[in-house]
């Protein structure tokens, strides 16, 4: 099959940095098989191609918006003209989805759009998600019902899919086993400081102040904790200043942003991941977590929700105490905290990017064939 792939970024030419590594992983699948075309809406502001993974890479450029999109949809047009497509598949909603919904009405192709981040969120405090306004809420509605079929990561992206009444299919976004084994869940040595890691920007969404407030209440509960924070800063050094004015400076670590190959040792040597966000989709980093032996709590978002009790354990967004209560649980807890990430990683290892891959490609065919 020929695929076009609309994508927002995550496919920079270096394969490093600007990434996200599952999309990688599951581009360089497709690929194998069938000739796979990207079409990043803003990956880089310069137009340009590339090869990555074996797949054709269309930078758009520009900053995206509806000029953007226009373009985009001519590309895949003028590619279609030189040899057909046989199927869109767009990787988010919002922009992606309409270059696509959009792009296969034209064409007279079917098209998959597959949920993975704030398409249906509404955080008005912190002004996130893509059904803020009704222009956002119009949009979303007309993609996902202009699509042939829907994907999305977690069970809970399912339910708000269905709560607009429309039908999809749960499929994460696996991780690459070849490139991230998995490892055997390391016990806790009686003595040694409960070390916790979070893979995330440092933004509001993330809301690693909760986290930080969470570990200021674990110290005091008299629980020896420390924290690794691996992630872009994009708040300007708040994060910082904030675990300064809670005393936690001397057990924070704050790493910026790692390549994969960088971040995994880092993960690995956690003995809790922890997810503070306010709407997740996944998040990847709990999956690679769990690859790793390392469980995850959090946050009543995404897989953490979907695991919970038996492989994670939640409270409810925003809450530092309930999150510092579950932490010491497991700080006094080395049985639970290993059965947690023996059944975080069965989950986990079960829909890895292999499978990920037999997913949409069983998708794609039957878009074809229903097609034709």
């Amino acid at each position: 099959m020929k695929i076009a792939v609309v994508v927002p970024g995550g496919v920079d030419a270096s394969g490093e940095v600007r990434v996200i590594p599952a999309l990688l992983a599951l581009l360089g699948r497709l690929a194998v098989r069938h000739e796979v075309h990207v079409y990043a809406l803003r990956q880089q502001l310069e137009p340009g191609s590339w090869w990555l993974c074996g797949a054709r890479v269309h930078n758009i450029g520009g900053r995206s918006g509806r000029l953007g999109q226009l373009r985009a949809i001519w590309a895949i047009a003028r590619e279609h003209r030189v040899a057909h497509f046989d199927v869109l598949q767009s990787i988010w909603s919002g922009p992606c989805g309409t270059v696509a919904v959009v792009a296969a009405r034209l064409l007279g192709l079917r098209c998959a759009v597959h949920l993975a981040g704030g398409e249906l969120a509404a955080v008005s405090d912190i002004g996130y998600g893509g059904c803020l306004g009704w222009r956002g809420r119009l949009r979303e509605a007309w993609v996902l019902k202009g699509a042939n079929a829907l994907t999305a990561a977690s069970q809970p992206m399912l339910e708000q899919i269905e709560a607009l009444g429309l039908h999809g299919q749960r499929l994460p976004l696996g991780v690459d086993l070849a490139q991230c084994p998995p490892c055997p869940p390391r016990r806790r040595q009686p003595g040694e400081a409960l070390r916790l890691v979070q893979v995330a920007s440092l933004n509001r969404v993330k809301d690693q102040a909760c986290l930080l407030h969470a570990l200021a209440r674990l110290r005091e509960l008299g629980v020896d904790a420390g924290l690794d924070l691996v992630g872009e800063d994009t708040l300007g050094g708040e994060v910082q200043a904030l675990a300064d004015r809670l005393g936690l400076a001397g057990c924070v670590r704050f790493h910026g942003f790692l390549t994969q190959r960088a971040l995994w040792p880092v993960l690995a040597s956690g003995h809790v991941h922890v997810v503070t966000s306010r709407h997740e989709a996944g998040p990847l980093s709990a999956l690679e977590a769990a690859v790793l032996g390392v469980p995850s709590v959090g946050t009543a978002v995404g897989h953490l929700a979907e695991w919970a009790p038996h492989a994670a354990l939640v409270v409810a967004p925003g809450d530092s105490l309930g999150l510092a209560a579950v932490l010491a649980r497991l700080a006094g807890d080395e049985a639970l905290r290993l059965r947690l990430a023996v059944q975080a990683q069965r989950f986990a290892i079960a829909e890895d990017a292999d499978q990920t891959c037999l997913r949409f490609e069983h998708l794609h065919a039957e878009l074809r064939c229903d097609g034709s």
